[in-house]
């Protein structure tokens, strides 16, 4: 079955994006929450008309994302985090921390596009990659340090 998505989807496309899905996941979770439509070529007409006349607009968008993709490289975040005797984490370091690191620093990044592939459970250096962007991703060192 083929949809167009009305909002990004991890794992699955970004907004106006047309894909294949099976039947069950597009008609009962993806359609009745307002994530896509049913991609009928009257469907299909209004997208391309739609992005035609939000080209500028979506070069404006993919623009900033490089711009903060560029600030951002090279940025080293240090995460403090409760530890045992071991240096196991109570827990584990995920894209929510990340976020709220860089919250601090200044960078409103939604956490949903923050990718950690590893899970974080041991003190140590890590890399997460954030998805400006869906042609804009940028990878940011983390360490991961016991708290006093």
């Amino acid at each position: 079955m083929e949809i167009i998505l009305k909002e990004d989807v991890v794992n699955l496309g970004y907004k106006n994006d047309i894909v294949t899905v099976k039947s069950g996941y597009g008609r009962n979770y993806l359609i009745p929450t307002g994530k896509a439509v049913i991609a009928s070529p009257a469907a299909k007409k209004m997208l391309a008309e739609d992005l035609k006349q939000r080209a500028h607009k979506l070069e404006k968008i993919k623009k900033d994302a490089e711009e903060l993709a560029a600030k951002l490289d090279g940025t080293k975040l240090t995460i403090a985090t409760k530890v045992s005797s071991t240096g196991t984490i109570f827990g584990s370091v995920g894209n929510i921390q990340i976020a709220e690191e860089l919250d601090k620093l200044g960078y409103k990044i939604d956490r949903k596009t923050i990718v950690v592939k590893d899970a974080v459970k041991e003190v140590g250096s890590y890399k997460a990659i954030v998805r400006l962007h869906k042609e804009v991703s940028v990878e940011i060192a983390f360490d991961v340090v016991a708290e006093d």
